[in-house]
């Protein structure tokens, strides 16, 4: 393709990919979290597939960029704050990601045996969290890779590579926290700031109203 031989295409794309990955930190945490809950021999798979399915819809919503931008535009004012679809679903997001980890550090400080019980449908159940997660936090990320390019294929390529390295690091990353029960409590205490920071709009709402 021609704009592959362009000089700026090259920087746009790996600009964008050092965004994913940085926006995706969260998520690898979380995925790394979350699947350990799982015995060894499914976690691998549960990762594959919760990534793989978060990829294509992912990709589904570049495709789909004009409906995404919409989602940037305010459609609501309370007090003077727009509320945005965008601002709903990190809302949203952050109220389960703080809701998650909580409940994890809950099952952890009182967990009696090193190996969790795992319940039929927790390898679904895992699958399903990480899709939500991403999904939810790829508007976020999507949005800001279309104010620096225009060229969805750029943005394709950056999430697949993002979503390679994921699966790379994901299990080395999940056995190194599996061994260290302290760094769980910190990363789940990550997650909960963050859920807190996408609560942003809703905390500015509450103060104003007050």
């Amino acid at each position: 393709m021609e704009i592959f031989l362009e000089p700026g295409t090259w920087i746009a794309l790996l600009t964008l990919t050092l965004l994913e990955i940085v926006l995706g930190i969260d998520n690898l945490i979380f995925i790394s979290l979350v699947s350990n809950t799982l015995p060894e021999e499914k976690r691998r798979s549960a990762r594959l597939v919760g990534l793989s399915l978060a990829l294509l819809v992912r990709i589904a919503m570049l495709l789909g960029i004009t409906w995404i931008i919409t989602f940037n535009q305010p459609f609501l004012y309370i007090l003077g704050f727009g509320l945005t679809g965008r601002k709903l679903i990190l809302m949203a997001g952050g109220l389960f990601l703080i809701a998650k980890s909580t409940s994890e550090i809950h099952g952890k400080v009182n967990a009696e045996h090193g190996e969790p019980t795992i319940k039929g449908g927790a390898v679904f159940n895992v699958i399903l969290q990480i899709v939500l997660l991403d999904i939810i936090f790829s508007f976020d990320s999507i949005l800001t890779a279309i104010g620096m390019t225009d060229k969805v294929v750029l943005m394709i390529i950056a999430i697949i590579i993002s979503m390679i390295i994921m699966l790379i690091f994901a299990r080395s990353i999940s056995a190194f926290m599996e061994k260290h029960p302290t760094l769980q409590i910190l990363a789940l205490s990550f997650l909960i700031l963050i859920g807190f920071q996408h609560l942003d709009l809703l905390m500015l709402f509450f103060e104003k109203a007050a």
